[in-house]
């Protein structure tokens, strides 16, 4: 489909500063523009781009000034990025739907399914199960007894749900990623081995939750492992039993919480932060990437580092690190001076 700046800058409450018929049916990154793409520029360090894309239409917050000739034609808008989403989820929603149900999938008779729902090939959906309305299941999938589906629930291809587990409305679970496998449970004997602890509880998805590829959240020891409404978990996430993830907390990928802590809303945690057990962490909590928190944290708090530091102190540290060699030098030095000090002294 075609789009003209005039058509665009309407939807989107923007202003167009050039040809109004101008036409995109594409979208690109500034960087690698393209006849007929649609970009954005939201960064200023990508601001260059901007006089030497080839995209036909970029869009800018309405605050922008160019400082050298503009090709391309542009969009004023209130926050670039933010529209720029908005019409991506325009372009997905328009995109060709998957409709029915494959001959191929295995769906138990006690299982029930909303209305236009997908399920793709070689699917598996267990006894008991409830889905919702809008569901989209896709090849080899798993979901197993007694789940419970809200609405518009996407499982993409490969996902797996153990049985019992509850997901929300409008939640989505991204390739191979594993819902209510056991928790990590053992218990030492006296003969040194360890004996698995029965794991009967399960997790819960609210509404609006995604779990990136290859995320695995495990099932509750009793109760419930609980991700919050509206969190987001990126790839390659490991949530402990009896873990809670509060409301809108986003993840980056690699994170690593173990069992029974739980977390805040609007937290951040970078790239493979690990989370010990049995702590809690407050709400608006920043952890930096490859930090380790070992004791519990409050409210609004930034650590960084391991054993994770609060922010300021962090860097105060590592830049007296940094200079470890130098200062060591300097109290050998020091040594020194004060040794032939008093050997004069005691002469």
């Amino acid at each position: 489909m075609e789009f003209s700046a005039e058509m665009i800058a309407g939807f989107l409450g923007g202003e167009v500063i050039g040809d109004k018929e101008t036409k995109v049916w594409t979208i690109a990154k500034i960087e690698e523009g393209k006849e007929g793409a649609l970009s954005f520029l939201a960064n200023p360090k990508y601001e260059h781009y901007l006089y030497t894309t080839e995209s036909s239409i970029v869009m800018v917050n309405k605050s922008f000034e160019p400082k050298e000739p503009v090709r391309a034609t542009m969009i004023r808008v209130e926050d670039a990025y933010a529209c720029f989403a908005k019409l991506l989820e325009l372009y997905v929603a328009n995109k060709p739907q998957k409709k029915g149900i494959s001959p191929q999938a295995a769906i138990h008779e006690t299982a029930t399914l909303g209305e236009d729902c997908y399920v793709g090939e070689f699917a598996v959906i267990g006894e008991n199960v409830k889905i919702g309305n809008g569901c989209k299941i896709y090849p080899q999938v798993y979901v197993g007894d007694n789940v419970t589906l809200g609405d518009q629930v996407v499982l993409n291809a490969g996902a797996k749900i153990y049985e019992g587990c509850v997901v929300g409305n409008r939640v989505i679970i991204h390739s191979g990623a594993v819902i209510g496998a056991d928790g990590f449970g053992f218990a030492p004997t006296e003969t040194g081995e360890f004996e698995k602890i029965p794991q009967i509880g399960n997790v819960v998805l609210e509404d609006d939750v995604e779990i990136g590829a290859n995320t695995c959240i495990d099932r509750a020891t009793m109760g419930s492992t609980v991700i919050r409404k509206g969190a987001k978990l990126d790839n390659l996430i490991q949530i402990g039993h009896n873990v809670v993830i509060g409301e809108n907390t986003v993840a980056a990928a690699q994170v690593g919480i173990a069992g029974s802590t739980k977390v805040g809303a609007n937290c951040m945690f970078g790239g493979q932060v690990g989370v010990a057990g049995h702590l809690k962490i407050g709400n608006r909590v920043k952890v930096g990437s490859q930090s380790g928190i070992d004791n519990n944290v409050g409210d609004n708090e930034m650590r960084m580092g391991y054993p994770a530091l609060p922010g300021l102190k962090y860097h105060r540290s590592n830049a007296i690190f940094r200079n470890l060699p130098e200062l060591a030098n300097d109290v050998h030095q020091l040594k020194k001076q004060m040794k032939q000090l008093l050997e004069e002294q005691q002469k």
